[in-house]
């Protein structure tokens, strides 16, 4: 089988190196690729909104099926373009992917269908001041989330009143762009954060290892919004009781949901959610993998994930087999210096290939002259998988270490929250 893999990142790579080892493929292209899918096979430099190009080199390279790994070229409806060629989508319709791309349709689709999430209530510019009224209802802290696509930073979360007010207004004015003309504002949700991920074929499902991701740019979850700075799986607080819970009142609802309202969808469900004292509670769907959990999931999935594709491209996934590795991940993202605000991109990268044991995952990396330079905020993810937490830790730290580019950062506490759990 021939494959077209789409995105440039490290969740691209980590989907790559599992594509590679599949007995089912034959040739694996990645669009646009980085250095990290170049080692998996061939990068193409296609724009991976360009749904004409692409499918001219599906035709002329006898492609038979298309992983889509970011969510824009799904939520602008790549899956429906391709509908009726002979290629199988590894995504949903766009219309399954406004599951992510709306926040209000996310939203509305979990209250439709008896998912357990957070009160909430959506405006739009118009009505600013009904927006400062159902903030005055809630108590603090309080969530403000874009409706549309913001880059994975699209959410604010502030303890005062006032600046709840005041991010509102300047939301709705523009502060992300289109993706914040409508503001989704939420009660706030006590609890801790995972992410469960499920592939399906739109009928059955089958559930993919957890993980816990560590979205701020500073220790001890302080700082800025990023698009992730590292990830841990398996969970400690999701054991098979909580997982078990998550089926019955988020996954089943989901599926049966879609069904019910003509949703076309094959592909991954991303389930952001919150565990409130054993009770799993939505958060926001993602209509892909995460990124960096992708670097700590996909360690851990035993199989053919081909196979597993195969099934959700022909309706059969329930024949499909599905196991988990019970080793622990851990994943950890350096990043440029300034991230995730302004960064030098073009600096040169030293130390990977003295890494021998664990993975590193290339996301903002280039190559001129035979270095490796940055190109991005995130630059690599280094993943660990290990008998448990500590050597899990112990060796991803070590392997970190070994790498150097000017203005190096990353976190130095991912996962340690969980040693005593």
């Amino acid at each position: 089988m021939n494959v077209l893999l789409l995105g440039s990142g490290g969740r691209e790579h980590a989907l790559a190196v599992k594509i590679a080892q599949s007995s089912c493929l034959g040739k694996l292209f990645t669009a646009p690729g980085n250095p990290g899918t170049a080692e998996c096979g061939q990068n193409i430099p296609l724009n991976i909104s360009d749904f004409e190009a692409i499918g001219n080199f599906i035709e002329e390279n006898s492609i038979e099926m298309l992983v889509v790994g970011p969510e824009d070229p799904l939520v602008n409806g790549i899956a429906d373009y391709f509908a009726d060629r002979p290629v199988s989508v590894i995504g949903p319709s766009k219309d399954g992917a406004m599951l992510e791309g709306s926040k209000d349709f996310a939203k509305d689709f979990m209250t439709r269908h008896g998912i357990p999430t957070a009160l909430y209530k959506s405006f739009d510019k118009s009505q600013l001041q009904q927006g400062y009224d159902f903030l005055e209802k809630l108590a603090p802290p309080f969530v403000l989330k874009a409706d549309g696509l913001a880059a994975g930073k699209g959410v604010i979360i502030v303890d005062s009143l006032s600046e709840a007010k005041a991010s509102l207004k300047e939301m709705l004015d523009g502060k992300f762009g289109a993706a914040s003309s409508r503001v989704v504002i939420e009660e706030f949700l006590r609890g801790i954060e995972v992410s469960v991920f499920v592939l399906t074929d739109g009928k059955s499902y089958k559930i993919l290892p957890e993980a816990k991701d560590y979205k701020r740019i500073g220790e001890n979850d302080r700082g800025l919004n990023t698009g992730g700075m590292g990830a841990v799986s398996p969970v400690c607080f999701a054991d098979r009781a909580f997982i078990d819970r998550f089926e019955k009142k988020i996954v089943e609802p989901t599926i049966r949901g879609l069904q019910k309202d003509g949703i076309y969808y094959k592909g991954f469900i991303f389930f952001g959610l919150m565990n409130c004292g054993g009770e799993p509670y939505l958060i926001e769907y993602n209509v892909r993998m995460g990124d960096p959990e992708t670097e700590a999931v996909m360690p851990r999935l035993n199989g053919d994930i081909l196979d597993l594709f195969d099934g959700v491209a022909k309706g059969t996934l329930d024949t499909k087999q599905c196991s988990i590795c019970p080793e622990t991940a851990v994943t950890v993202v350096l990043v440029s210096g300034g991230y995730p605000e302004e960064y030098r991109k073009g600096i040169e990268i030293e130390g990977i290939s003295s890494i021998k044991g664990n993975k590193v995952y290339h996301a903002g990396t280039s190559e001129n002259g035979g270095k490796l330079l940055t190109s991005g905020g995130r630059v690599l993810t280094v993943t660990a998988l290990s008998g448990n937490l500590q050597s899990a830790l112990d060796s991803v730290y070590d392997s970190v270490r070994k790498i150097s580019f000017d203005g190096c950062y990353y976190r130095r506490d991912i996962g340690k929250d969980l040693l005593n759990y």
